[in-house]
């Protein structure tokens, strides 16, 4: 565009002349030679600029002429340099697509036509060759070649670390990791490993430095830097709580600030106000958290902060809870647990219930034979429960890359990911039951209380008894009163049934209380001795 407008400026000047020139009339005179030359100002003008034009076809031509042998050659340098970025072009493509022979036969080609210190891809053209065909000595030799150099130091690297990553040394893939962070900030896969090595390391600030010069840098976006800074102000608040609580309550205040549905933080910052038994300031930490994704744990936090209260005070710090999101299923089996404490089973029965109908899941069942057990007592119905909880999905749980775990962890123990934990079911868990589980369905299929027999049983005490005779022992019953359970009908036999019950006062054989045998006692009571 700037040569399009510079080359209509220069014609306009030149017209623009011209145009002056013929407004202008005259005549030119030169004596040259004794002769006299006379013309017009418009001729001599249009003879200047046709000698110009003239000059420059004439320097232009000769220019041409003598530079001929460069221009061959470099055109015929330019074609080979064309053939040679071709081949090397499909040489890498057929690399990628794992084609070996053909990136063998690319490879040769563009030694043959391009310098490899003319172009530096033809060390990575043949450490891929080398790789689809299993040399892998060979190519990691070109990486580490690759890795001196400056200009492809950054390459060289990253298939070190790869070659190394897969050949299982994670201590050798680290260093490269690191080495090339070190140097360049600004690599995603540098960075990242090198982030997940130190988080798996407890390294808290140097993970979070290293993660500021990504976010400065640009490598990963703000969103996600934030919510990856505040796993790590996590996990260092949560080392250091026992040591020193305010500091963690800082850094988990601060990571609250960066990701406010973190529930980690919310319960550390929690734990440290009570600490110092500040329940107002524990509360607000918990509440805001419990309003973007109730969790179990902050309701057990919430309602059982102070060791002190009763359990009518914590049900009503659960129907708090239930007061700031009404409706859903951990704020309902919250206060179902709290009313079962406080020994209010209609309520208990009616939120577990409730719970039930939003989300059916094991420990909902395992609460419902609670309050069973607690109200009733009635074994049936307390076994139909658990078999209700037995067939329920399960609970949800921490888990990541295939782990459960009781409590949350910063960073996966099995891949170093950050922030891989998710609250969710575990896996296993099919998507749907198989059986109707629903709460409707338990309480159809729900088995009446009850009613419990009352019935008598006689037991029989062996009491001795002093008589003349030392050697005679005699035996007394005594009626029990009656008892909830059916009657041992086999344990007496039926001579015994048909001896009457003899009362016992402990006093000698003339006591009026007791009743002496009318007749001599048989060889079997004799050899009965006590």
């Amino acid at each position: 565009m700037t040569k399009i407008i510079s080359f209509v400026v220069i014609v306009l000047f030149i017209a623009f002349g011209f145009s002056w020139l013929a407004d202008r009339p005259g005549v030119l005179s030169i004596v040259w030679q004794g002769q006299l030359i006379e013309m017009s100002l418009m001729v001599a003008a249009s003879v200047v600029a046709a000698l110009i034009v003239a000059i420059m076809i004439v320097w232009w031509l000769f220019n041409t002429v003598w530079n001929s042998p460069h221009a061959a050659r470099r055109y015929f340098r330019a074609r080979k340099r064309d053939r040679g970025y071709q081949a090397l072009s499909t040489g890498l493509i057929a690399a990628g697509a794992g084609n070996a022979i053909l990136a063998r036969k690319m490879t040769a080609r563009t030694q043959g036509l391009l310098s490899a210190d003319q172009e530096p891809l033809i060390h990575l053209l043949e450490a891929q060759a080398d790789l689809i065909e299993g040399k892998y000595d060979a190519a990691r030799r070109k990486f580490e070649a690759m890795a001196q150099d400056p200009e492809t130091r950054e390459l060289g690297l990253r298939g070190l670390y790869m070659e190394a990553r897969r050949q299982g040394a994670n201590e050798a893939a680290l260093e490269y990791a690191e080495n090339a962070a070190r140097n360049a900030p600004y690599l995603p896969w540098a960075a990242q490993a090198t982030l997940e090595s130190k988080s798996r390391n407890g390294e808290w600030d140097d993970a979070i430095r290293l993660l500021d010069q990504q976010k400065a840098a640009h490598v990963i976006e703000r969103g996600e830097a934030e919510r990856l800074k505040a796993v790590l102000l996590t996990a260092k608040a949560e080392e250091k709580f026992e040591s020193d609580p305010k500091a963690a309550r800082e850094d988990a205040n601060q990571a609250l600030k960066l990701s406010k549905g973190l529930i980690p933080a919310a319960l550390i910052a929690a734990r440290s106000y009570l600490r110092e038994d500040n329940l107002r300031k524990a509360a607000s930490a918990l509440e805001p958290v419990w309003k973007i994704s109730p969790h179990p744990q902050i309701a057990q936090l919430y309602v059982r902060a102070r060791s002190g209260d009763t359990a009518v005070d914590r049900l009503k710090r659960a129907e708090r809870l239930e007061s700031l999101k009404p409706n859903n299923v951990e704020s309902l089996f919250a206060v179902a647990k709290a009313a079962l404490d406080a020994q209010d089973f209609h309520r208990a029965r009616a939120k577990a219930e409730a719970a039930a109908r939003i989300e059916p899941r094991e420990s909902i069942f395992l609460l419902m034979a609670d309050i069973e057990e607690a109200e009733t007592g009635d074994q049936g119905r307390i076994r139909h429960w658990m078999a209700q909880a037995l067939r329920a999905p399960r609970d949800h749980a921490w888990v990541a890359d295939g782990i459960v775990s009781e409590k949350w962890l910063p960073a996966s123990p099995v891949t170093g990911r950050l922030d891989a934990f998710e609250w969710k079911v575990p896996f296993g868990q099919v998507e749907g039951p198989v059986e109707d589980n629903g709460i409707d369905h338990a309480l159809s299929s729900l088995p009446d209380v009850a009613k419990p027999q009352i019935r008598e049983k006689i037991i029989e005490i062996p009491v001795p008894v002093k008589v003349a005779d030392p050697v005679i022992v005699t035996e007394t019953k005594v009626v029990a009163e009656k008892q909830s359970f059916p009657k041992n009908e086999a344990a007496a036999s039926p001579e015994e049934k048909r001896q009457d019950a003899v009362p016992f006062f402990g006093g000698l054989p003339d006591d009026p209380g007791v009743k002496k045998p009318n007749a001599e006692p048989d060889e079997k009571t004799r050899l009965n001795l006590f």
